[in-house]
């Protein structure tokens, strides 16, 4: 064996190549990893209808994903779906007997969908598909709702998106759609100043009392100091006929 020193150019080409290997393995990889069936928009509002539409990718380099299939919680069974249809794609939906009816106004809807399939058409490699529902009502006391989808291809090999994803730990290998239920109602306006009723008379804040006697105050002190000049000009107006009288007296 002829073993040769890593800086010699041979050492170099053989290291650059099994680099570049890594790195192709790595990317042929990626869109497997990272590829998996999920349900659009991921949020919706608790107690009413929403469109939510489930996307498939096709994960795979040579075949094709031809039958598509998306169970729904039996724990919180939803009595109306409604498929828009996808060109190419037959859509196929199951309902079963509940058990217990569900009071939706004034009907009771006695099934609810357990799952909805598609199949005829075809999702080749490095495409994907979005299958579009009408669902509702939506539970009001559950904090999400967890679809599970089987992907099946051409070959025959299926893959089933069904782990249910933990919060805090590692997305699952296979994670399952996942749809929350958050709501998005506006925080409650301040509430309004109660309206005065006509029928009671107005009652003056404190405020007003006081600046009301206050005001009282200040003009009756101004009443008695007009009263007390008045006097006083009368009383200098009566001085001069008195000395007037006395001096009559005198020349008298």
């Amino acid at each position: 064996m002829i073993s040769r020193a890593p800086g010699h150019p041979s050492g170099r080409r053989l290291s650059a190549a099994a680099v570049a290997g890594a790195a192709a393995v790595v990317l042929l990889a990626a869109p497997g990893a990272f590829a998996h069936v999920s349900v659009n928009p991921g949020t919706a509002e608790p107690g009413g209808f929403t469109k939510a539409a489930f996307r498939v990718p096709n994960e795979r380099d040579g075949d094709s994903t031809v039958r598509v299939e998306i169970a729904f919680p039996a724990e919180h069974p939803l009595g109306h779906v409604s498929v828009q249809p996808v060109p190419g794609w037959k859509a196929t939906v199951k309902k079963e007997r509940l058990k217990q009816p569900i009071v939706d106004g004034d009907h009771e809807i006695t099934e609810a969908v357990t799952s909805v399939l598609w199949e005829g058409g075809t999702i080749r490699p490095g495409e994907f598909q979005e299958f579009p529902l009408s669902l509702g009502p939506l539970p009001e006391d559950a904090p999400e709702l967890v679809f599970k989808a089987v992907q099946t291809y051409s070959d025959g090999e299926v893959v089933r998106w069904i782990d249910v994803p933990e919060k805090g730990a590692a997305e699952p290998e296979h994670p399952a759609p996942v749809l929350a239920l958050k709501s998005t109602a506006p925080v409650a306006a301040a509430a309004p100043v109660a309206a005065r009723n006509p029928d009671e008379p107005d009652r003056a804040p404190a405020t007003d009392t006081v600046s009301r006697l206050l005001g009282g105050s200040g003009l009756a002190v101004g009443l008695a100091a007009l009263g007390w000049v008045a006097a006083g000009r009368r009383r200098t107006t009566a001085r001069p006929s008195a000395q007037a009288e006395r001096q009559e007296e005198i020349a008298a």
